[in-house]
């Protein structure tokens, strides 16, 4: 009869599961918590840095193998969980948002390039992981949010004269448009759009977040300037097309976000191929090919992915469907999932100072 098994060796067999990322193994760099051994009964918690880690059903899959393994082990209980962290500490001269803990910004060069279709696929393939994610459409010329989430409504006020986001697809969303009328111009010069992203930061009761992703008016302009200058971003996120004029405008955002010290997450290229449906296995790059990447390489900073072109995208934005909810396995979908996955890895790595090895949590029932 096998003896059992004992807390050195579950950590012994989880300690071969390294994390990508940080390079180091999920035991070292302390994930793994609370393990209980009840006879042959192993349980354990393995806790990641955000809850939507792309590759949690992996490092779940490896630690059951490895610890069923074991000799004098009959069953094993993995629970995942998340502690999500910080990316970049307030900063003096930031304003403070309590309570959430990441900010991510969208930008792009110019308009057009689906900047604002890829903050909200990103911010709901966040929200479907298991975070709690806000978004904030700070285009306050052109805002697009009523209109590709279909939430509509004004936004109503606390009693301390705090205003409560609205929300849709699980998100808490804020945006000009919810204030707006159909056919309200929106005239405004540069001290009025500092004021309104100063309110839509502070003045917001965003509560809790794992994530605020903001959508950023395109260009460098008063707007995305303002929001450099005074949000605690944690990173940021560059939309381009691969034609050379976007590519041009791309690079401008990069440097923008590099001279305020923001870091930059990496590039999208968004509409970079075509498919017929008739042709699956053929791609026709309409507007050039890898623009994204090549300014990428330029600026040493990643490539997060391609994103097709889908002749349905329009319908759905127009419709308030965002493609990750209305067509999951469809390949614009799973690219939105592919690039947020690596946008967190990223910023997991960035907030990370590794704790040195602590021991474990344990409880040994004989």
């Amino acid at each position: 009869m096998a003896s059992p098994v004992t807390p050195s060796q579950v950590l012994d067999a989880l300690r071969p599961i390294v994390d990508p990322d940080f390079k180091q193994s999920i035991v070292d760099l302390g994930f793994v918590k609370n393990i209980k051994i009840e006879g042959k009964k192993v349980a354990f918690e393995i806790e990641l840095t955000t809850p939507a880690c792309p590759i949690k059903a992996e490092f779940e899959r490896a630690a059951r193998e490895n610890v069923s393994a074991l000799d004098g082990v009959s069953e094993v209980d993995v629970t995942m969980t998340a502690q999500t962290r910080q990316a970049a500490p307030a900063i003096k001269e930031k304003l403070v948002l309590p309570g959430v803990k990441n900010i991510i910004a969208v930008a792009s060069g110019k308009g057009g390039v689906g900047k604002s279709t890829t903050s909200l696929n990103m911010a709901v393939s966040l929200q479907q992981s298991g975070a709690k994610v806000g978004l904030l459409d700070a285009d306050v010329y052109g805002p697009s949010l009523p209109l590709i989430t279909g939430v509509s409504g004004r936004p109503a006020t606390t009693s301390n004269q705090r205003i409560i986001p609205l929300e849709g697809y699980g998100l808490k969303l804020m945006s000009m448009g919810f204030f707006l009328t159909e056919d309200s111009p929106v005239i405004w010069r540069g001290p009025m759009v500092h004021g309104l992203i100063k309110q839509f930061l502070t003045d917001v009761a965003w509560g809790e977040l794992d994530y605020l992703v903001i959508d950023l008016p395109p260009g460098t302009g008063d707007a995305a300037l303002t929001l450099t200058q005074l949000a605690p971003l944690s990173g940021a996120v560059i939309v381009t097309t691969a034609n050379d004029l976007s590519v041009i405008d791309a690079r401008k955002g990069l440097q923008m976000f590099n001279k305020v010290n923001v870091p930059v997450l990496g590039v999208v290229e968004n509409m970079a191929y075509f498919t017929p449906p008739e042709l699956p296995d053929k791609k026709y790059y309409l507007f050039g090919r890898d623009g994204g990447k090549r300014v990428a390489e330029e600026l040493n900073v990643d490539f997060l992915g391609e994103v097709p072109i889908d002749p349905q995208m329009a319908d759905y934005g127009d419709q308030g469907e965002p493609v990750i909810v209305v067509a999951p396995k469809s390949e614009s979908a799973e690219a939105f999932k592919e690039i947020t996955g690596k946008v967190v890895r990223r910023l997991a790595v960035l907030s990370a100072n590794v704790p040195a090895p602590a021991e474990a949590n344990i409880t040994w029932v004989s």
